[in-house]
């Protein structure tokens, strides 16, 4: 396939429920050098309704019978990306993949594998490294502010006392179903990003919800040397706790709420040119430093966040060999952490990091 670097980068996205209709159209069509060109919707009108310039077909096939597209978004169900990523690199096309990834590290594995040997791109829609509260408080770890860094705690809290309506997909005893599989991926790439890869994974999965078949709220812990990091997520959190907690040798960082751009996506499926990500002043995050006996307090402003970071990473990788900011590999490793957090929680004890793929 000729890639000319004069045009547009044809995109075709396949899927347009929750994951297509407000992270990836609106932020590839916002992305200069990209070109949305194609969805799949398997069953309704909604993408022609709100894409009326785009063509809307109602399989992979007809998507990939386009010469003319070179990426291929997969957002369907978790249980299909790795059929439909492997049909979509078997095709000649580059790949990404909205979390999680696949349903199992051999899955990962295989695909990562299969690329090599297309020579094609593959990548996995990990959008929150550019929330900007995440990237605000790596700028904090870089500046040293908090000193050695001994405890790190992330919450995804969500007040959703009610199962969703019918066979909902997330919600349902099927593989890939549960908070584990659908918040667990940003949060432990965050924490992996960070840290790298844990000593050992403790973990609790949890069915708290009325008439809950799958795990709806998690506790998750890292443990590295001299530094224990714990991801929680809750959907009966009616108050919520802080999104971030770190404490450190010289003080500690606190952030409540989410950061906006999701929110935003959802009221208006476009992302807006002025003022994009950024945070109001009063969901500010602050730090406390200690000097000996002496405690001081003050706000710390949030970066902007901005998702069009990672499709401008993809478009530089396709066309001019950028280096690609989420690597294959590493979203591996987020899917093993997964197995091996659901290992911990069914044995109920510690287990060891490795990063051999589970064998399905």
């Amino acid at each position: 396939m000729h890639l000319d670097a004069n045009q547009p980068l044809k995109v075709g996205l396949i899927g347009f429920g929750l994951a297509g209709q407000v992270f990836h159209a609106p932020t590839i069509r916002a992305v200069a050098g990209l070109d949305l060109a194609c969805i799949v919707e398997r069953s309704g009108s909604l993408a022609q309704q709100k894409y009326p310039a785009i063509r809307v077909v109602h399989t992979v096939e007809e998507l990939l019978a386009d010469d003319s597209i070179r990426l291929c978004v997969v957002a369907t169900p978790n249980a299909s990306h790795f059929e439909i990523a492997q049909r979509c690199l078997l095709a000649g096309r580059d790949v990404v993949v909205d979390k999680p990834f696949t349903i199992t590290s051999a899955e990962a594995k295989e695909l990562i594998e299969l690329a090599a040997r297309q020579k094609r791109l593959l990548s996995v829609f990990q959008s929150r490294r550019w929330d900007g509260d995440f990237l605000t408080l790596r700028r904090l770890l870089d500046s040293g502010a908090l000193g050695r860094l001994v405890e790190y705690e992330s919450r995804y809290d969500r007040f959703r006392p009610q199962l969703k309506s019918g066979n909902f997909w997330r919600e349902s005893a099927a593989p890939g179903s549960g908070m584990l599989y659908d918040l667990g991926p940003h949060m432990i790439d965050q924490a992996l990003v960070l840290f790298g890869g844990p000593e050992g994974i403790t973990a609790e999965l949890f069915m708290q919800r009325d008439a809950a078949k799958v795990d709806d709220a998690f506790d998750v812990r890292l443990h590295y040397p001299g530094l224990n990091v714990t991801l929680r997520c809750s959907m009966l959190a009616c108050a919520a706790g802080p999104r971030y907690v770190l404490n450190g040798t010289h003080g500690s960082f606190v952030k409540y709420g989410m950061d906006p751009q999701e929110e935003k996506l959802r009221l208006t499926n476009a992302i807006a040119a002025d003022g994009w990500g950024e945070d109001p002043e009063d969901q500010w995050g602050t730090l406390t430093s200690c000097d000996g006996e002496n405690t001081s307090s003050q706000k710390v402003k949030t970066e902007p966040g901005d998702y069009r970071a990672f499709y401008a990473n993809i478009r530089d990788a396709i066309t001019h060999n950028a280096p690609l900011a989420v690597t294959p590999e590493q979203a591996f490793r987020v899917i093993r952490a997964i197995e091996l957090a659901y290992q911990s929680s069914r044995e109920k004890r510690t287990v060891p990091w490795n990063e051999s793929p589970l064998r399905s």
